[in-house]
């Protein structure tokens, strides 16, 4: 039978060698897997995380390995390129960096070898991601394993497949399970144990053959029914040679039937169920990618906490143990491969391997219902080889996976008509209207057009939200980074999304704050800040608490702005969060009155002389918080740029004309403000010959101009200075706002 021996422990690191090294160097640095070598410099802005190679080195006796006649190694994630060497012989290469994948090297095994892992992130145009808004942690970052097995055996050698393959298909009140397996090697007398065992370890069928593939019946099936029941059986499969078993495998499976429509949206088991979540990033502070079993679990748990149903795994194949974890959990699933913002005519072959890996590994997976294609790629408009290159994946999705469906997220600036929209079965789109430009009232109306003009498509949002940090105000903006913003815009878009029935799923960008290098901004660089939790997991923002009102069967009552203590106002607004019907308010033991709020909201406003102790009370359940009265604003509270070259209360601003503090928008209302932002954008973005705008080699079209006009001068040139590494000085910034305070405003 095979062994699984970890091979974690003890690994000589380095990014100095200028070669595959033939020996450990004793000053190299030691450590344990899993490993980013990013961990610390992906994850402090400025774009400059070192992206290129490192190896990986551990001398081994084989007598320290079980005996067996083969012995592969497993990889389960290597960022972004590897080579394997043993012993000095190159034996194996993989691109794709959040996949699974295994080496045959028993014909290389020598009584003491050293093996050698060459890991690369380097920018290429064949392996994606290459452009995206997260860090590309390079590393062996998951486990390393050594897998033993018998010289007769499941296949290992299959996209890092498992081996085994589960198919329920609902009869009535029954279940038939296809179960099939993937054999490397057997003797002609090999035969197949098939079993299907309950959540409690019971035998519910069995069979034995001589085919790879049987179906057995589960009489009054346990339906895996999401949060609420997310029932899970096991199917196991045994190789045996002369009445013994030689290898084995297992896998979890879960029993439903889901639809998605245009009109009603998710139907899971033939009931409604809305799907209403986040999205997830897997990295974490001072960590990045490389993440404990335990990292894990709290994820999960404080996504169960918000009460949400549904998960997006952006942007990339996440480990097996996370998806194991949604099975448990009844989470449901959005998987997709980083096949991300910008096409790469090269790529293609490693998207469609990608794409093979990902639906190999996780085909058993209950939770997953979608694989998604592609992220944001229509950002720069579709050209034919963007096409086909979708519908190799979509009919390739289709052809591995006739029980799921596949779906894109595109962004705001792609045209609703755009020809790859309708390759995937459902589409979702990636909108922050009232963060990067437009006004939070701008959602739900987009959606309802989609809708109408597309009425056989199913359409969801999969992405939107804002950004905040520990920076504070009574008079909450677009674009200042506060927590107030950040829970106002998010109780706006609940309020729009989930009464919306048609849209067939929602995810919050993002559950938790990651890292992202190249951003500077919000004051604290390296991170993108629209997490509902702290990139530490260590708060959750009032903004987690206003979707736990709507999402959560755990009562509770929530005060927010803990951390915005002293106010200047005399009488200041406090937001309650809550999800039973009616919450009273007591300042200082003073009741305030009581409010009801169907949407979950409650607002009162509050004295505020001294000091103060509030108390809001929801039936049996309280919550408490403290504010200040003072007589000048805390310059603790306001945004300052880590590095900034100018901050915004610090520019002119004179009554009725304009400044680098106005909308875009505000400024080409005016004929002088057009010429300016004409000449300087044709400038900054580069311009064609036709006149044409450009940014980032992506033409910008009505829909992005759209976008800009929501934009501040200042934060669109901060913005758009940043995605192209151009830097302004405070001089020529304060030259342009001296140009734009002689203009009236219209």
């Amino acid at each position: 039978m095979r062994s699984v021996i970890n091979f974690n422990s003890k690994w000589a690191f380095t990014k100095n060698a200028d070669a595959v090294p033939s020996e450990i160097n004793k000053k190299w640095d030691f450590v344990n897997l899993p490993h980013s070598w990013n961990a610390i410099d992906g994850q402090d802005g400025d774009n400059d995380f070192y992206r290129g190679t490192a190896y990986y080195a551990k001398s081994f006796s084989k007598t320290e390995l079980p005996e067996a006649d083969l012995y592969y190694l497993e990889i389960k994630g290597a960022n972004s390129s590897a080579d394997v060497y043993l012993n000095g012989k190159n034996i194996a290469h993989h691109d794709g960096g959040y996949s699974t994948w295994r080496v045959d090297m028993t014909h290389y095994l020598e009584a003491v070898n050293l093996l050698v892992i060459e890991v690369d992130n380097s920018a290429n145009d064949r392996v994606y991601p290459q452009m995206a808004d997260f860090t590309f942690y390079g590393g062996l970052y998951r486990d390393v394993n050594i897998i033993c097995v018998n010289d007769s055996h499941f296949d290992l050698e299959y996209y890092g497949a498992p081996g085994i393959k589960v198919t329920p298909e609902i009869r009535g009140e029954d279940a038939d399970v296809e179960i099939e397996v993937f054999v490397a090697k057997a003797s002609d007398n090999a035969g197949f144990r098939f079993v299907i065992e309950d959540k409690e370890g019971n035998t519910v069928c069995e069979t034995v053959c001589d085919e790879t593939a049987a179906v057995l019946r589960i009489e009054n099936v346990h339906l895996w029914q999401g949060r609420p029941d997310p029932y899970l059986y096991t199917a196991k499969a045994e190789l045996i040679e002369n009445g013994e078993a030689v290898d084995s495998v297992s896998a979890r499976f879960g029993c439903r039937t889901f639809k998605i429509e245009p009109d009603n949206g998710f139907i899971l088991n033939g009931k409604d169920y809305p799907l209403r979540g986040v999205s997830r990033h897997q990295d974490r502070w001072g960590k990045g990618n490389a993440l404990s079993p335990s990292d894990h679990e709290e994820d999960i748990a404080l996504i169960m906490e918000v009460g949400a149903t549904t998960i997006r795994l952006a942007h990339y194949q996440h480990d097996q143990y996370f998806y194991d974890l949604c099975d448990e959990n009844g989470l449901v699933i959005w998987a997709e491969i980083p096949y991300i913002s910008k096409h790469m005519p090269s790529g293609r072959e490693n998207t469609i391997s990608q794409m093979k890996e990902l639906i190999s590994q996780n085909y058993n997976h209950a939770s997953i219902v979608v694989w998604g294609l592609s992220n944001e790629i229509g950002i720069g408009g579709s050209d034919e080889d963007l096409l086909e290159n979708h519908r190799i994946l979509n009919d390739l999705c289709h052809e591995m996976d006739k029980t799921r469906l596949t779906t894109v997220a595109a962004v705001s600036m792609c045209d609703m008509n755009d020809p790859y929209l309708q390759i995937p079965d459902v589409v979702s789109y990636n909108h922050y209207f009232g963060w990067y430009g437009g006004e939070t009232a701008m959602n739900g109306p987009w959606f309802d057009k989609f809708h109408e003009t597309h009425p056989t498509i199913p359409i969801g949002c999969s992405e939107y939200g804002c950004e905040a940090l520990n920076w504070h105000t009574s008079d909450p903006l677009q674009g200042d980074y506060t927590e107030e913003y950040q829970a106002y815009y998010h109780e706006e878009l609940i309020k729009q999304f989930f009464t919306r029935k048609y849209m067939w799923a929602t995810h919050v960008w993002n559950m938790f704050d990651f890292g992202a290098d190249a951003r500077n901004e919000g004051g604290e660089n390296g991170q993108n800040h629209k997490g509902l939790v702290t990139f530490d997991r260590k708060y959750k923002k009032d903004s987690f608490y206003a979707y736990k009102a709507w999402l959560s069967d755990e009562k509770f009552v929530h005060i927010c702005g803990k951390r915005y203590i002293d106010r200047v106002e005399d009488v200041t607004k406090v937001t309650v969060y809550s999800n039973l019907p009616e919450v009273e308010l007591f300042c200082n033991g003073v009741s305030l009155g009581k409010k009801e709020s169907a949407e979950h909201f409650f607002y009162f406003d509050v004295p505020n002389c001294g000091e103060s102790v509030l108390k809001a009370v929801a039936g049996e359940f309280t919550d408490e918080s403290l504010i200040r009265k003072v007589d000048t604003f805390n310059e603790a509270y306001r945004l300052r740029e880590k590095g900034a070259v100018l901050n915004w209360f610090d520019i002119d601003a004179p009554e009725g004309f304009l400044s680098l503090n106005d909308k875009m928008s505000d400024v080409i209302a005016t004929p002088q403000g057009k010429m300016i932002f004409m000449s300087l954008v044709g400038k900054l973005m580069g311009g064609g010959e036709d006149g044409k705008i450009k940014a980032a080699g992506f033409e910008v079209g009505p829909e992005m101009m759209a976008m800009m006009g929501g934009f501040t001068v200042l934060r669109l040139f901060t913005l758009m200075g940043g995605m192209m590494d151009i830097k302004f000085t405070k001089e020529e910034l304060l030259a342009l706002n001296a140009q734009l305070n002689t203009i009236p405003k219209n």
